[in-house]
């Protein structure tokens, strides 16, 4: 009878051993976006368009404001939550929602578009629901003369022509959009968003000499991960162009704008509790001046630590970007420190400071530059462009470098380009937390939260037409142990 007892409570252990390890499996994996991997057959995906300081100026004639949708659901076929129609509104349309007082101001329309088409393509989940993947699209034309961006925040007229890009009036223009809907045939979805900056060109598809974008998005029903297939080409009067495909944040202010937004994180990931799962196959590299960002990770807060609120004054974006184009140089090095944060941090939290020369990694940073509305800079100091933002900017640009080894990112040149498709698992977090940001002497520290997470390139001021292509699936953004915590208590208190 003992050995009968005996053996029931090894059975017993076992089983709760097993139990345990299966809940501790489930909960090791918590994913941050609505879509975990990308694998969800009812996608959610938008589009947005730029001019040069995250505005829209002048929509595109007959183009409607530059956002639009394509989300659906499947059972047997798809139904789609977004009609032509609504991707088709511009300033002078009534939509559900929209102030009277912004129906004719194209920047502001645009923003309660996007909010319009997220209500249409919000799925209900926990701790919140979440509306879709974001392709971002943006000209970096400047036209210096139009008095149209303001500088670090503040309004500033007209200035004369310099080192930014413009063909003459009217450069700053937004897109043509070209909408494949997504189809479902011979159980394979398939759709698409395409077009060009040239005006006079149409939906034809690729031209040369002619600028170019196009994201295509593919999946077999029920089988692994949406494909998200891109390409951009720069043309002359267009050589400056980003584009991006974005996790962004469901309520509140992402990674460079000062408004309420929508996208696909429904729980903001926090340094240092999180990764980044993503798969990348570069086809195309876009030149020399491609900075292609296997991950570009963007926020808000103020010099102070504060949160940002609204005030384009003080707000200001953060942004940490790992290039992985070869050719892109270390700007930052022995004689070149003010191209360099002030100082770098081990994974084992040791401090070198930039004018170490036998320590410090020069040639894992490629750019470093400052808010230009901080006021305590540590000289030499190279403060970000003050206009390709609503307000002021800090930039911390990473090479592939073995310090970054620790961290799962590309440790040396070549890592992940073309010809080296890879999945990557980023430990975005632990990285983040340890980046310099620069913050007002004595003030306590910014919590430094991410409200945009993306992936794509920016073809910088081509002197000759370049192309990109590539291909990402798998894109994941999962909370580590004190980031499942966190969740957790979101969930308890909603």
């Amino acid at each position: 009878m003992a050995m009968e007892k005996t053996t029931l409570f090894v059975l017993l252990l076992n089983v709760l051993v097993f139990s345990a390890s299966l809940v501790s499996s489930e909960q090791s994996h918590v994913s941050a976006v609505g879509d975990p991997g990308m694998q969800r057959d009812g996608l959610r995906v938008a589009f947005e368009a730029w001019n040069f300081c995250n505005e829209v100026g002048q929509e595109a004639p007959h183009m409607g404001s530059p956002r639009a949708a394509d989300c659906f659901d499947l059972s047997g076929s798809l139904t789609h939550k977004v009609t032509e129609a609504d991707n088709r509104l511009g300033v002078g349309d009534s939509f559900p929602g929209l102030k009277p007082e912004n129906i004719n101001n194209t920047d502001l329309y645009a923003i309660e578009k996007e909010l319009y088409l997220g209500s249409l393509c919000e799925v209900a989940d926990t701790p919140r629901p979440w509306q879709f993947w974001m392709v971002m699209l943006k000209n970096g034309n400047y036209d210096t003369r139009s008095g149209l961006c303001p500088q670090d925040g503040k309004k500033v007229p007209p200035f004369s022509p310099g080192r930014f890009p413009c063909f003459g009036q009217g450069c700053m223009n937004q897109p043509i959009l070209c909408h494949q809907w997504t189809q479902l045939k011979d159980g394979t979805m398939q759709g698409g968003f395409s077009g060009t900056y040239d005006l006079d060109s149409g939906c034809g598809g690729e031209h040369d000499g002619v600028s170019y974008y196009e994201v295509v998005w593919e999946k077999k029903v029920n089988v692994g991960s949406w494909v998200f297939k891109h390409k951009l080409r720069t043309s002359k009067k267009y050589p400056w162009l980003m584009l991006y495909l974005r996790a962004d944040a469901t309520k509140g202010f992402s990674g460079g704008y000062h408004y309420d937004t929508r996208g696909m994180l429904k729980t903001l990931p926090k340094s240092p509790n999180f990764k980044v799962r993503l798969s990348l196959d570069i086809k195309k590299g876009g030149g020399a001046k491609s900075q292609f960002y296997l991950l570009d990770i963007g926020s808000c807060w103020k010099n102070n630590g504060a949160p940002c609120d609204g005030d384009v004054l003080t707000d200001v974006t953060r942004y940490s970007e790992m290039i992985i184009n070869p050719e892109t140089p270390a700007w930052c090095s022995p004689k070149g420190l003010v191209n360099c944060p002030p100082f770098h941090i081990t994974p084992d939290n040791k401090k070198i400071y930039r004018n170490d020369t036998a320590n410090f990694p020069y040639s894992a940073y490629h750019y470093y530059c400052a808010p230009g509305n901080a006021q305590h800079l540590e000289q030499p100091v190279s403060t970000c462009d003050p206009y390709s933002n609503p307000h002021a900017q800090e930039i911390v640009q990473l090479l592939p470098h073995p310090t970054w080894g620790e961290y799962g990112y590309p440790t040396k040149k070549g890592d992940g380009w073309v010809g080296d498709a890879r999945t990557w698992e980023l430990d975005v977090g632990g990285l983040s937390s340890r980046l310099y940001f620069y913050q007002d002497p004595g003030t306590p520290p910014a919590k430094r939260i991410w409200t945009s997470i993306d992936s794509g390139t920016e073809i910088f001021v081509s002197d000759k037409d370049e192309e990109a292509e590539w291909t990402l699936s798998d894109f994941d953004v999962i909370l580590t142990q004190s980031g499942t915590n966190l969740m957790n208590k979101a969930e308890r208190k909603k």
